[in-house]
C-alpha cells in the first residue's frame, strides 16, 4: 500500500511539473521583447545603488583636516635658535610623506573614543569649561624652567653674555586667562572627538619616525629620501645625526606633556626598539650568531624580529597609546586590538617594502621610482630580506652569499638574479597578505564605525601599494 501511495504521489507531481512548464512556455511566447534602446528603464529586479553610508571610507579623506593640522602645526615644535638645526629637523617634514603612523593613531582614536572606562574623565580634562586647551601647544622650551639660549625668551634667559642671576617668580595677582586656540580642530562627531593629546601623539610618533630616518640614512649612506637628496647628502652626516637627536629630544618633551605614565612608557620603549632593531640588522641574517639574540640561529626569526623592532613597534605601540589616551582601563581589550593591528600591519608594510626593493627599478629611472629612494639597496647593504630568504630555499647556492652579506665580487647581481628566478617575491607578498588579514581580523572586536571601516581599507592598501 505504501508503494502504491508513493507511485500516486509521483504521478501527481509529474503532472503538476508539466503544467508549470507549459504555462512558462506560453508566457515566453506572449511576453513582449525587452527593449534594446539605451533610454529604456532598468528592469524591475535591478538592485538599487548602495547608500553613501555603506561605502567604505578612504582613510586619508576621512581625517584630512586632522592630518593637515598635524603636519602644519608640527613645524612649530621644531624651531631652534640655531637656524641650521631647525632646517635639518624640518627637512623631511617639508617633503611629501604617507603619514601612515599619525593616520593609525588618529583612526584608532576615532574608532575607540567613548568606549573606555575613563573616557568621560579624559574628555572633561580636554574639553571641560575653563580647561587650558593650549597647554600642549606652548613652546617646548619653557622660559620658567629651562635656561636655553633662545631669542624668543625673556631677556634674562636670552643670552649667556652675563653671569646668570636667580630670578624669583612672583605669584600672579589674578588667575591667568585661558589662551585661545588659533587653529581649532572641530570634533569629528559630537559624542567622541579626537582629544588634543591624541593629536599631539600623532605628531610625536611622526617625529620619532623621522628621527629614525635621519639616523638610518647616515648608517645606510643613502643618497635619496622621498625623491629628494637625503639629509646626509644635503647637510652632512654630523648634522643629520644631531638633527635626529634633536627630534627625539623634542618628542620626549611633548610626550611628557601628555601627562600619562602608560603612554610615556609605551612610546619610550619604541625608541629603544629602534636601536635594538638596527643592531640586529647590522648583525645580518646568516645562520651564525643568532644564539646571542635568542633566535637559535634562525635567519627567519631574526628577520621578523628585526622587522618588528624597526618598523612595526612604532605602529603597534602608537596605536595602543592612542587607545590609552582615550581612557581605556587596565584590562580593556581595545588596547590589545590596537596593538595587534599595528603589529601585523607594520610587519606587512615592511614585507611589501622589501618586495618593492626587488620588484621595481627594472624600467629605468635611475633605479628610483615612487618610493623616492634607491632600488635594490638592501642587497648592496648586505641585508637578506624576505624575498632572498625564500629564494635561498629554492637555490641553496644563495646561502653562502647571505652568510658573507653579499660582500664578494658579483654577489649582489647573482643574488638579485636568483631572487627573480625564484618564487621569493610572490611568497613574501603572500606572507604580507597573511599579516594584513590578521590585522583586519582583530578589528572584529571593535564596534562598527567609519574609522573601523577605514582601518579595514588600510589593510588592503598597505599590501597592494606601489609606494
Amino acid at each position: 500500500m505504501a508503494m502504491a501511495a508513493r507511485n500516486a504521489s509521483a504521478r501527481i507531481a509529474a503532472r503538476t511539473l508539466r503544467r508549470h512548464q507549459s504555462a512558462f512556455a506560453v508566457h515566453r511566447a506572449t511576453v513582449a521583447p525587452t527593449p534594446t534602446h539605451t533610454d529604456a528603464p532598468p528592469p524591475p529586479h535591478t538592485p538599487p545603488p548602495k547608500p553613501q553610508s555603506q561605502l567604505r571610507p578612504d582613510p586619508y579623506t576621512l581625517l584630512t583636516p586632522e592630518l593637515t593640522h598635524v603636519r602644519t602645526s608640527l613645524l612649530s615644535l621644531l624651531d631652534s635658535s640655531h637656524t641650521s638645526l631647525s632646517s635639518i629637523a624640518q627637512y623631511y617634514f617639508l617633503h611629501p610623506s604617507k603619514q601612515l603612523r599619525p593616520l593609525l593613531v588618529l583612526l584608532f582614536a576615532r574608532a575607540t573614543n567613548g568606549l573606555g572606562r575613563d573616557w568621560e574623565a579624559r574628555k572633561g580634562t580636554a574639553w571641560g569649561e575653563g580647561v587650558d586647551n593650549e597647554l600642549l601647544d606652548r613652546p617646548l622650551t619653557r622660559p620658567d624652567v629651562l635656561n636655553d639660549w633662545n631669542p624668543t625668551m625673556p631677556d634674562h634667559t636670552a643670552s649667556f653674555s652675563a653671569p646668570f642671576e636667580l630670578h624669583r617668580p612672583h605669584p600672579p595677582s589674578h588667575p591667568p586667562k585661558t589662551p585661545q586656540n588659533p587653529h581649532p580642530i572641530p570634533p569629528l562627531h559630537p559624542h567622541s572627538p579626537i582629544l588634543p593629546t591624541q593629536l599631539r601623539l600623532a605628531q610625536i610618533v611622526e617625529m620619532i619616525h623621522v628621527a629614525s630616518l635621519l639616523h638610518d640614512d647616515v648608517i645606510d649612506k643613502s643618497p635619496l629620501r622621498r625623491g629628494a637628496p637625503s639629509a646626509p647628502a644635503a647637510f652632512g652626516n654630523k648634522l643629520a645625526v644631531l638633527g635626529g637627536d634633536f627630534l627625539l629630544g623634542r618628542a620626549s618633551v611633548a610626550l611628557a606633556r601628555l601627562g600619562d605614565l602608560e603612554a610615556v612608557e609605551l612610546i619610550s620603549t619604541v625608541i629603544a626598539n629602534l636601536v635594538e632593531g638596527e643592531i640586529l640588522q647590522m648583525r645580518g641574517n646568516g645562520n651564525g650568531g643568532g644564539e646571542k639574540d635568542g633566535e637559535g640561529g634562525d635567519p627567519w626569526a631574526r628577520y621578523l624580529n628585526k622587522t618588528y623592532l624597526k618598523t612595526a613597534s612604532l605602529m603597534a605601540k602608537g596605536a595602543r597609546t592612542a587607545v590609552v589616551l582615550g581612557g581605556a582601563g587596565p584590562n580593556d581589550p581595545a588596547k590589545d586590538i590596537a596593538y595587534a593591528y599595528g603589529r601585523n600591519l607594520g610587519i606587512a608594510f615592511q614585507l611589501v617594502d622589501d618586495v618593492l626593493d626587488f620588484d621595481a627599478g627594472e624600467g629605468g629611472g635611475g633605479g628610483k621610482d615612487v618610493l623616492g629612494k634607491p632600488r635594490n639597496a638592501d642587497l648592496a647593504l648586505g641585508l637578506a630580506t624576505g624575498p632572498a630568504l625564500y629564494a635561498a630555499e629554492e637555490h641553496p647556492e644563495l646561502r653562502p652569499l647571505i652568510e658573507r652579506k653579499f660582500a664578494g665580487e658579483g654577489d649582489v647581481q647573482l643574488a638579485r638574479d636568483l631572487v627573480r628566478r625564484s618564487a621569493g617575491i610572490e611568497r613574501t607578498r603572500t606572507l604580507a597578505r597573511a599579516h594584513a588579514q590578521k590585522a583586519r581580523d582583530v578589528l572584529g572586536g571593535l564596534p562598527e564605525s567609519d574609522a573601523r571601516a577605514a582601518l579595514e581599507v588600510l589593510t588592503e592598501r598597505v599590501v597592494e601599494r606601489g609606494w
